[in-house]
């Protein structure tokens, strides 16, 4: 229970990645406002992953400002503070780098990229604004320094949102506020299970990973979890990577059928 006395926010928290992090952050002893756009969804997990005196279900597009804005404004006033802020939503859809439209485009930088930016701009001002010495964690992924040409606007945004966080971090620093960014490599996710694995292949997949197998969603959350804690109370503008070892490899590894 290190995160006792806490309140976060997590968006994209409908399900996946999202919603593991709620769960653990909720178990640690925090209060969570998760978001999503998907809000019938957003509301059936609120009431399943505790109750309501902890969690509390707000949706938003965080690819407005305004609603962002909203959502940390809504974490107050339910709560009466922000000390955790994770800006997880985003978007990847799996297109051949020459078939990406203006459009496309422009909706993967604005979900994932905008979104992370408005999230942290707005989660800071408003720790600054309360002397309160929080932390901001953006998710990043592996592709975010990789080439994957399937997924071109989401690997842009990925890298741009590694850049979010280290200005961040050093524009807050003085503050006490850190800012940390996590890169998940291949989480079995309802994203992942779709396109990804469809696009590439399991054993492609797999080869690709020294660990030799997926990663799960709660092993993301874990992570983000000793991020917030005082266990990290040392780190801030990096971007820390759990994707069994992927980054690492320089060649593929032969997959176990």
């Amino acid at each position: 229970m290190k995160l006792v006395g806490k309140v976060a926010v997590v968006t994209g928290a409908a399900r996946g990645i999202g919603r593991a992090t709620a769960e653990r952050l909720l178990a640690e002893g925090a209060k969570v406002v998760i978001s999503d756009i998907a809000v019938e969804l957003l509301n059936r997990t609120a009431a399943e992953i505790g109750p309501a005196d902890n969690v509390v279900a707000v949706p938003a597009d965080v690819s407005k400002k305004s609603e962002v804005d909203q959502l940390v404004a809504t974490a107050v006033q339910r709560f009466g503070a922000i000390d955790i802020m994770v800006n997880n939503a985003g978007i990847a859809p799996v297109v051949d780098f020459l078939d990406v439209t203006e459009e496309l485009l422009g909706r993967v930088l604005d979900v994932n990229l905008k979104g992370a930016f408005y999230g942290t701009q707005a989660a800071g001002r408003q720790m600054i604004a309360q002397g309160i010495r929080g932390v901001i964690i953006n998710m990043s992924s592996i592709n975010s320094g990789l080439a994957n040409p399937n997924v071109a606007p989401y690997a842009m945004s990925k890298g741009g949102i590694n850049q979010v966080t280290s200005t961040a971090a050093v524009a807050f620093a003085p503050h006490g506020i850190r800012v940390v960014g996590v890169g998940p490599g291949t989480i079995m996710t309802e994203m992942v299970a779709g396109a990804f694995v469809q696009s590439a292949g399991n054993n492609a997949i797999l080869s690709r990973t020294p660990l030799g197998r997926y990663g799960e969603a709660s092993e993301i959350a874990a992570v983000v979890a000793f991020l917030a804690s005082d266990d990290a109370s040392y780190i801030t503008g990096e971007t820390l990577y759990v994707d069994g070892g992927r980054r690492v490899l320089n060649y593929v590894m032969p997959a176990k059928d």
